[in-house]
């Protein structure tokens, strides 16, 4: 790996870093390939060849640690591969070609000139200092902007989000970027839209656990049963009472699952129900049906009284008259 040399003798010589490096690329870099960043950048100073093995020794780290540091900068686009070894950009130059990226239509300056804008300016300062201490980088500026654009959130929304990152320890573009994207397509825009969000988010959670709890789970519900209870709850629109007696429902089953209350619950839901009234009512009917179906079989000796008709139903619906 060719390294290029200043003139200063080493006791001398200082290696400089740019603060956009601590404001960029800092937090999401894992420590061991800060250390290989920080030692490539003292050492692109001198034209010396540098082996690899010869690094890895001299950090104290496995060869693969290392090979994974240096393609991490790389696809970064901080380190540049060459035949010969590595170049070491400038910070500061890919910082400034992200300020001049097409998508930018205004600057911080920009921002704050007119008065239809004051209320935008004053939020990105609060970010600044609320999440950055003072400091963020100008790139920043420029993708809030373009948040603010793409997704029509207000001042205090756009804050939240940052808040709400930070509060996740994921204070990093890509991860903002996912959180938008959600609050984006649950229609949320103002601050009220987000309050209104939260209670539904802790309406679900709170089903969530009631659910768990009824079935007597000491695990974490899976993916799956989550969107199956987010389906009943948001789609159906189904409280914990109506899921509440499906729950029971499963009392006369060895194995209860989340297929056979999804089962339930989507019968309910096509039947058009929406009180538990009306699903009570209806399970009393299904018993009453049972019941004299059961007495004409037994009068009859005939077991396959409309069998054809009523197979899914009575398969979804067994031994409810014990329930």
């Amino acid at each position: 790996m060719k390294l290029e040399q200043n003139d200063k003798p080493l006791i001398f010589s200082n290696t400089e870093i740019a603060d956009v490096f601590f404001t960029e690329y800092l937090s999401q870099a894992s420590g061991d390939s800060i250390k290989v960043y920080l030692y490539i950048l003292f050492l692109s100073k001198y034209n010396k060849e540098v082996k690899l093995n010869d690094l890895y020794k001299k950090l104290e780290l496995p060869l693969k640690t290392v090979q994974d540091a240096l393609k991490y900068w790389e696809d970064n686009g901080v380190l540049t591969k060459k035949n010969t070894g590595y170049i070491v950009n400038n910070l500061q130059e890919i910082e400034l070609h992200k300020l001049y990226n097409p998508r930018i239509t205004s600057t911080p300056e920009e921002l704050e000139k007119t008065e239809k804008n004051k209320y935008r300016a004053q939020a990105i300062e609060n970010i600044n200092n609320e999440f950055f201490q003072g400091v963020m980088s100008p790139s920043w500026y420029s993708d809030i902007d373009f948040w603010f654009k793409k997704y029509q959130f207000d001042e205090q929304v756009m804050i939240a989000l940052f808040r709400y990152c930070f509060n996740q320890s994921a204070l990093h573009r890509n991860y903002i970027q996912v959180v938008a994207e959600a609050w984006s397509k649950n229609n949320i825009k103002t601050f009220n839209d987000l309050d209104l969000y939260y209670e539904k988010q802790e309406k679900i959670n709170q089903v969530k656990s009631a659910i768990s709890k009824r079935l007597g789970l000491s695990r974490k519900l899976t993916q799956y049963e989550q969107a199956y209870i987010e389906k009943w709850f948001l789609d159906f629109g189904f409280g914990l009472d109506i899921i509440e007696i499906a729950l029971k429902k499963t009392t006369s089953k060895t194995n209860p699952n989340f297929d056979y209350l999804d089962k339930l619950l989507t019968d309910w839901h096509e039947r058009g129900f929406k009180t538990p009234t009306e699903v009570i009512s209806f399970i009393n009917s299904m018993k009453q049906r049972n019941k004299e179906v059961k007495d004409l079989q037994k009068k009859t000796g005939y077991n396959n009284f409309e069998q054809r008709n009523y197979d899914n139903l009575d398969n979804l619906y067994a031994n409810i008259s014990n329930s």
